[in-house]
């Protein structure tokens, strides 16, 4: 079953980058396993899965340690919201944090990476709909936050973002790629499984897809 969900996921990638003249393997995949047990995601590695994404730190903390163990080929990303006081933690588990939205955050993540001697890629989160319940640093600060990461020595790869809920995603997401190209960042983490396509279209190249691979998420 993981192998037919990842091939039909991977085939509307494909489908969609074709229709909008892209080259699918361009985009990446994160297959987004919180709050889904070890057991699992296993028949996902075994299906030939290796980008997998966390929302929270503690959670991955009690279920990759072994995993990545085995597989140290495995790419871990953190696309939840992220504590200060994680950070250290964050970076010595997590390859790619895709939160990074304010300055205290940037400056405990700098401190950790001395600390640890580990430099993850960072995301920028933008709260791209301006959403006071949702993380993310506001639209008309990003370029102060962008360049406070880089002076404090973080890989910033690229910018993500959640679209507000029940609306169509499209525009947030050709206002982030906007965004990237503006500050001439490379890569748009956007689109999750409801509104996978309209990411892909509109230049996605790191997808983070979880109900669709693992199904529901089990109740808490």
């Amino acid at each position: 079953m993981a192998r037919a969900r990842l091939d039909e996921v991977h085939a509307e990638i494909a489908r969609t980058a074709k229709i909008a003249g892209r080259t699918p393997t361009d985009i990446t995949l994160i297959a987004v396993s919180k709050t889904h047990p070890a057991e699992a995601v296993t028949p996902f590695i075994a299906a030939g899965q290796r980008v997998f994404g966390e929302n929270r730190v503690q959670e991955a903390q009690g279920k990759w340690p072994a995993l990545l163990a085995a597989h140290p080929d495995i790419e871990l990303h953190l696309i939840g919201s992220l504590q200060s006081n994680k950070a250290e933690d964050a970076v010595a588990l997590f390859g790619t944090i895709h939160s990074v939205d304010r300055l205290s955050l940037i400056t405990a993540l700098a401190k950790a990476q001395d600390k640890l001697g580990r430099r993850p890629r960072y995301f920028i989160q933008v709260n791209i709909g301006d959403e006071a319940q949702k993380g993310g640093g506001a639209v008309a600060d990003l370029g102060h936050l962008v360049q406070q990461a880089q002076s404090a020595d973080l890989d910033v790869v690229g910018l993500m973002a959640v679209p507000p809920a029940n609306v169509e995603a499209s525009p947030y997401f050709a206002l982030l790629a906007k965004l990237a190209r503006d500050h001439g960042i490379a890569q748009l983490s956007m689109g999750m499984s409801s509104d996978l396509e309209a990411a892909v279209m509109l230049g996605a190249t790191y997808v983070r897809v979880g109900t669709a691979l693992f199904g529901a998420r089990p109740a808490l």
